[in-house]
C-alpha cells in the first residue's frame, strides 16, 4: 500500500495537467490522439467537478466564449429537430460534445500556473514542429505521398502545424521565454518546410497572414538593430523554406493553373478545383432550399451525392462543402452560420481587449494564441474544413481554452482536502 500511495502522491493534479497539456500541443505528430486525450480529460474533469474535487471557474471572458460555443451547438440541434432527423444526425451531433466541454476544460486548466503552461506550450510546439518535419520527410521521400503527419490528412496536418510554427514565432518576437534562439529558428524552419511538403496552398496563405499578425502585435517590442537582425533572420528562414520546398511549390502552382484552365476552357469539374466549384454550387442551391435552419448535420453527403449526379453526372461525395461557412449554412442555415461566426468574433474581441489594455507578456501571449488560431482557421476554412473534424475541433478548443485563460483568466486553487494521518503498513 505504501508503494501505491507513493505513486499517487507523485501524480498530483498539477503534474497530470502538465502531461495532459504536452500531448494537447503535439497535434501535428500525435494526430487523432489529441482528440482522445482532450475529450477524455474533459470527461474526467466532469466527474472531478461533480465530486467537488475541482472548482468551476466562471471568468467573464470564458462565459462569453461558452455562450457563443453553446449557441452554435444549439443551432445544430435545432436544425435536426426541425428537420425531424435526430436519428440520422446523431453521430454528427455527438461530435459537438468536444465544444460542450469548453467550460469544463477551462476550469481544469485554470489550476495550472500560467508561467508553467506558457513554457509547456512553447516547448511542445518546438517538438511538434521538429516532429512534423521528420514525418513529412518520411512521407514525402520514403513513401512518396503528400505529407500528412500524424493527422492522416494533408490539410489538417498543415493547419495544426501552422499553429505550432506561430507559437514558436511568437516566442521569438515577444521574447517571453529565454530559450536559445537557434532552437526556435530551427523549429520555425522545420514546421514551415513540413507545411510546404503538405502541399496545402491555403495554409501557405494562413502561415503568411498569421505571421504578419504576430509581428504587428509585437511591433512595439521590435526596435533598433535587434528588430532588423530578427527580420533578416526570419527572411532567411522563409527563403530556405522556399528553396527546400521549391519543387512542391512549383508542382502545386502548376496543378492550380492547369485546373483553372481546364475549368475555364473545357468546363472540367473532375479536377480538384472543379470539384470545389461544383461543391460550392451544390451547397448554395441546398442553402436556398432551407435558408433559416438548414437541412441538419447529416444531410451534407446525401445532398452532395444527389447534386453531383443530377447536375454534373458524377458519382462524388464528400463530408463537407470545402468552405466552413457554406457547410454551416447547409447544415444549420443562417442561424448556424451566424453562431459559428460568433465563436470567432467573441474570441477575437476578447483578444483585442487584452492586446489594447495589457502590457503583461503572459496575457499578451494568450491573446496572440487566440489571434493566430482565429486567422488560421478562418483562412483554412475558405476552401476546406472549419469545424467538424475531430482533430480540428479539439485543437480549436485547446487554443481557445488555454488562450482565454492566459489572456484574461484567473488561476484557481484546488478544493481543500482532508489530509488523512499516515499509518504504518505493518501492525
Amino acid at each position: 500500500m505504501s508503494r501505491l500511495s507513493s505513486i499517487k502522491e507523485q501524480f498530483t493534479p498539477s503534474l497530470v495537467n502538465i502531461y495532459f497539456s504536452i500531448v494537447c500541443f503535439l497535434s501535428p505528430v500525435v494526430g487523432s490522439a489529441v482528440s482522445f486525450v482532450f475529450n477524455g480529460g474533459a470527461l474526467w474533469s466532469v466527474l472531478l467537478i461533480a465530486m467537488k474535487r475541482r472548482r468551476f471557474n466562471a471568468d467573464r471572458p470564458m462565459l462569453a466564449m461558452t455562450a457563443a460555443v453553446y449557441a452554435y451547438c444549439g443551432a445544430n440541434l435545432l436544425a435536426s429537430i426541425i428537420n425531424n432527423s435526430i436519428v440520422r444526425d446523431a453521430p454528427h451531433l455527438l461530435s459537438l460534445v468536444t465544444f460542450l466541454f469548453f467550460p469544463i476544460s477551462y476550469s481544469t486548466w485554470s489550476i495550472s500556473r500560467k508561467t508553467t503552461l506558457v513554457r509547456i506550450i512553447i516547448v511542445s510546439s518546438i517538438c511538434a514542429c521538429l516532429g512534423a518535419l521528420v514525418l513529412a520527410i518520411i512521407q514525402q521521400y520514403w513513401l512518396g505521398i503528400r505529407a500528412k503527419g500524424g493527422a492522416g490528412n494533408a490539410i489538417v496536418f498543415a493547419e495544426v502545424a501552422c499553429l505550432s510554427v506561430m507559437i514558436c514565432l511568437t516566442c521569438i518576437v515577444s521574447g517571453i521565454e529565454k530559450l536559445r534562439g537557434v532552437v526556435l529558428i530551427c523549429a520555425v524552419l522545420a514546421g514551415s518546410v513540413a507545411i510546404i511538403y503538405s502541399g496545402s496552398r491555403i495554409i501557405w496563405l494562413a502561415l503568411l497572414m498569421a505571421g504578419i499578425a504576430v509581428f504587428l502585435i509585437n511591433l512595439q517590442t521590435l526596435k533598433g538593430k535587434n528588430a532588423v537582425r530578427l527580420l533578416l533572420l526570419l527572411t532567411a528562414v522563409a527563403v530556405v523554406s522556399a528553396v527546400l520546398g521549391f519543387r512542391v511549390i512549383i508542382d502545386r502552382a502548376d496543378f492550380l493553373f492547369t485546373d483553372w484552365n481546364s475549368l475555364a476552357t473545357h468546363g472540367d469539374y473532375t479536377t480538384a478545383l472543379g470539384l470545389r466549384v461544383a461543391l460550392w454550387d451544390i451547397g448554395l442551391r441546398a442553402f436556398r432550399e432551407a435558408p433559416l435552419f438548414g437541412h441538419g448535420m447529416g444531410a451534407a453527403t446525401p445532398l452532395m451525392l444527389q447534386g453531383f449526379q443530377e447536375r454534373y453526372g458524377m458519382a462524388e461525395g464528400f463530408s463537407h462543402f470545402h468552405n466552413g461557412f457554406l457547410t454551416a449554412l447547409v447544415e444549420a442555415g443562417i442561424l448556424g452560420a451566424v453562431t459559428l461566426a460568433a465563436i470567432f468574433v467573441v474570441a477575437a474581441r476578447n483578444a483585442a481587449k487584452v492586446l489594447r489594455a495589457s502590457i503583461d507578456p503572459i496575457e499578451r501571449f494568450g491573446a496572440t494564441m487566440i489571434v493566430i488560431v482565429v486567422i488560421t482557421y478562418l483562412t483554412a476554412g475558405m476552401t476546406g474544413i472549419l469545424v467538424g473534424h475531430d482533430i480540428l475541433d479539439s485543437v480549436l478548443m485547446i487554443f481557445l481554452v488555454s488562450g482565454t485563460y492566459l489572456a484574461s483568466g484567473r488561476t484557481i486553487a484546488l478544493p481543500e482536502t482532508r489530509m488523512l494521518p499516515t499509518a504504518s503498513a505493518t501492525p
